[in-house]
């Protein structure tokens, strides 16, 4: 006796070719907002001289965090130059940028909604859960066939798989406020609105910012398997390395990643710290 078998690839495939025929204008103006966004970044990074980037981002780096941090991010972004792949840590740069910008985008606002809303929480945890077990590969099926080859596919399967730390976390840290504090702002006439605005959400930066990072990390472990649709950048080097067995050129890609997520979670870590707390590490 064998099992019922349950056409579920046939209903899929149905449900898949039923979308990409209705909503084909759609799928085209999605992808042409995001390439205009992707490359206007990459561009504009590729553009500016090497030592300016460099420069900025040590200024940012001193502001957000100690002077450690930005001795660090200058050393770290020159020593990634001098391999020879900073057009591609550019792209890199700019497809993550994109895809962190459209995540947080959507996170944060349905990580509030799922604060003030216990049956928006009950109905999006599972979708969350699918999302972030779901095998990264699978979601470059649906991004190539609703949107082709490219970076465009690769943005959206990395916005995907990055979003839900954002939301939950965004989720997490409205939930956490002292109920005490809520209550006072309730006492002083504060309204729904200037209480999410003005105690919620000030304070619940830390974690909110703990899911930005995340969302960072997350979107950058998708670097080499975007790659593998064309979305290029220094994951088109660790592809390109395991494809021809050439484990130097690997490797280089490989670093570099690894240096731009420190160096990402540095500034994000420290951008979520409070002030006092930055004052008194330096």
């Amino acid at each position: 006796m064998t099992f019922p078998i349950i056409p579920m690839a046939d209903w899929v495939n149905s449900f898949v070719d039923w979308l990409m025929l209705t909503f084909s204008a759609v799928f085209d103006g999605i992808s042409f907002v995001i390439n205009v966004v992707l490359s206007g970044i990459e561009g504009f990074l590729i553009w500016l001289p090497w030592w300016v980037v460099i420069l900025a981002f040590g200024l940012l780096a001193w502001r957000v965090a100690r002077w450690r941090v930005a001795i660090f991010v200058v050393l770290g972004l020159f020593f990634m130059g001098t391999l020879g792949v900073w057009d591609r840590a550019m792209e890199t740069l700019a497809l993550i940028a994109t895809a962190v910008l459209i995540s947080v985008a959507f996170a944060i606002p349905m990580g509030i909604w799922a604060a003030r809303s216990n049956t928006v929480e009950k109905i999006l945890r599972p979708i969350l859960d699918a999302m972030q077990t779901m095998p990264a590969f699978v979601y470059l099926i649906p991004a190539i066939m609703f949107f082709g080859i490219g970076k465009v596919p690769g943005v959206i399967a990395t916005v995907i798989f990055a979003m839900p730390p954002g939301v939950r976390l965004t989720n997490l840290g409205i939930r956490q406020v002292p109920l005490d504090v809520v209550e006072a702002g309730k006492a002083f006439g504060s309204t729904s609105r200037q209480l999410l605005f003005k105690i919620q959400i000030p304070m619940a930066i830390p974690t909110i910012m703990a899911g930005v990072n995340q969302t960072i990390m997350m979107a950058l472990s998708m670097a080499v398997i975007g790659a593998i649709i064309g979305a290029g950048g220094l994951g088109y080097e660790v592809y390109h390395g395991i494809s021809r067995i050439d484990v130097g050129r690997g490797f280089i890609g490989g670093i570099s990643i690894v240096i731009i997520a420190m160096i990402l979670d540095r500034l994000t870590g420290a951008m979520g710290k409070p002030r006092r707390r930055k004052a008194l590490a330096e």
